[in-house]
């Protein structure tokens, strides 16, 4: 098998190399890794630091800012996995989870994997006001859909590729999960949740994501696709 990890990245020159370090040291078994950091026009030296570091790795590059799902997009067009999983750029969520989150696609022919930073319960919460969001766009899935997973708004997603594919996203910023959610409980595929590690970071420290703005949108996606005929 062999795993596709695509890594949208925007100005993220301080963390980057370090995830990219603990994604070269991450053992999974017999899986193959492929690393495809995708830039959306960072301003920052995130490209250099790249191709100064890490040139055994694939790097796409966009001419301007484009948004987390066009990233994701063009990672996807380059990948040749069996699976493929979305990495933040930053250090919220550790690579060395990897094991656990390609173990249902080993095991139980999943085609969806979620990490779930609510199961086990360790990890340390973010804001109130983040983590509440998160909650809260959970249980508006659970109702819409009659699904059951405990954590929608998770950073590690991993899908069969050519499922994904077949998505046809149309997304360009972070409702790109909340779009892949709907169409794939609407296809009444199976999420596979696994528990993780979380490591949340401020918008001081460079989260990009906007708990109210972003959460409305996520709540309007999920329905908007709830009640259209597009899956």
């Amino acid at each position: 098998m062999v795993l596709s990890i695509i890594i949208p990245a925007y100005n993220e020159e301080k963390y980057l190399p370090m995830i990219l370090e603990k994604i070269k040291k991450v053992d999974i078994g017999k899986v193959k890794k492929q690393v495809i950091i995708v830039d959306d026009g960072s301003s920052d030296n995130t490209v250099s630091a790249v191709r100064e570091k890490f040139p055994e790795f694939q790097l796409i590059e966009s001419d301007k800012n484009y948004g987390k799902a066009h990233a994701i997009t063009l990672g996807l067009k380059a990948a040749i996995g069996d699976v493929v999983l979305i990495q933040d750029a930053d250090l919220e969520y550790d690579p060395a989870d990897y094991p656990v989150l390609i173990e249902p696609f080993l095991k139980e022919n999943a085609k969806v994997v979620y990490g779930s930073r609510i199961l086990g319960n360790k990890n340390p919460k973010s804001s109130w006001l983040y983590y509440l969001g998160g909650r809260f766009i959970s249980l508006v899935t659970n109702i819409l859909y009659g699904s059951k997973i405990t954590d929608e708004a998770t950073g590690y997603k991993l899908f069969d590729r050519e499922l994904l594919m077949d998505l046809n996203v149309t997304s360009k910023g972070f409702d790109f999960c909340p779009e892949v959610t709907a169409k794939i409980l609407k296809r009444k595929i199976k999420i596979h949740e696994v528990p993780i590690h979380y490591y949340p970071r401020s918008r001081e420290e460079g989260k990009k994501i906007n708990a109210v703005k972003d959460g409305l949108i996520a709540v309007w996606t999920l329905a908007k696709y709830r009640f259209s005929k597009d899956a």
